[in-house]
């Protein structure tokens, strides 16, 4: 089977970079830099952290003919990506490709849909931990389930393919029946730590040592919830603010993926998390204050970014 991984971000190394190494798939790595690619193509991805620490050759390119039809392409490029990405890589999809998706936030299954026909897509989270040090390098941080399923709850053959694939691979992948609400569960997860941690530059652990702190994430979830519930989404924990708080513990020392884009001054996924539940506020008649005073200060961050103090 030919896989391409699509971004090569933290996410997109890692996999990338595991698939070559515990699978005998034909793996590939798309990025639309030329320049980046060409580098990753010849020094490999180096992998470090609680996995231990490998380096693998990758096939990477920034010309998607070059890399030809696949049978599954991953993607794993920021949220407000995608849209591009779809228009960079359909030299990849033909009429029996299946598209999968590994990000963050809500709107990304749509874009695809858009696209590729829902057919094709196949809607996914992870939990792995991933911190990017370089081009082509990075560092493994945590391990979670990783789970993915179609919207409508078909658990088609060619589905439990892939999560055979990736489980081999060393991401432990099920395959859900409502993945509509598994994805749900991580944007609760999401909207409860990522903001906070870009705002105050602190670890996941450290946000819920300070009770002004903690009574913010606790106001986001319970937003997010609001809007859940009217959508008649059943999430996968009981006590969504017990969950998130519970996170934070078990990821103490991670630095979230926002927290490492507002440090590296890139753009961050705000408008598909916690800017997500505030436009779904708006459509539903929910308010959201929290959210929206997080969203605003992180685009705040954004926009300073090469401001002089």
């Amino acid at each position: 089977m030919r896989i391409t991984v699509v971004g090569p971000g933290a996410m997109g190394c890692l996999i990338a970079g595991f698939l070559k190494l515990r699978t005998k798939e034909d793996i590939w790595l798309f990025d639309k830099s030329a320049e980046r690619a060409k580098h990753i193509n010849d020094n490999g991805i180096k992998i470090e952290g609680i996995s231990g620490s490998n380096s693998v050759k990758v096939n990477a390119t920034g010309d998607a003919k070059e890399i030809g039809s696949s049978d599954l392409v991953i993607i794993c490029v920021k949220s407000y990506s995608t849209e591009d990405a779809c228009k960079d890589i359909k030299e990849l999809v033909r009429e029996d490709t299946y598209v999968l998706t590994l990000q963050n936030g809500i709107g990304n299954v749509q874009v695809l849909n858009d696209h590729f026909g829902s057919d094709r897509v196949v809607a996914g989270i992870t939990n792995h931990g991933a911190t990017l040090t370089g081009e082509g390098r990075v560092r493994h941080a945590g391990r979670g389930d990783t789970v993915i399923g179609k919207s409508g709850g078909r658990a088609l053959s060619p589905i439990r393919n892939i999560a055979s694939i990736l489980t081999k691979a060393g991401f432990e992948t099920k395959v859900s029946k409502d993945i509509d609400a598994v994805i749900w569960s991580k944007v609760i997860i999401n909207v409860g730590i990522n903001a906070l941690t870009a705002i105050t530059r602190l670890n996941n652990g450290r946000i819920i040592e300070y009770e002004e702190c903690r009574g913010l994430m606790r106001g986001a979830v319970q937003e997010a919830v609001r809007i859940v519930k009217r959508k008649r989404i059943k999430l996968a924990f009981d006590d969504p603010i017990q969950k998130v708080e519970s996170v934070c513990k078990a990821t103490a020392t991670n630095v979230s993926s926002m927290l490492q884009d507002v440090l590296n001054k890139k753009r961050t996924e705000i408008d598909f998390i916690n800017g997500a539940i505030v436009r779904q506020g708006k459509a539903l008649g929910i308010p959201t204050p929290v959210n929206e005073v997080l969203t605003g200060l992180v685009k705040t961050i954004e926009s300073s970014y090469d401001k002089n103090v």
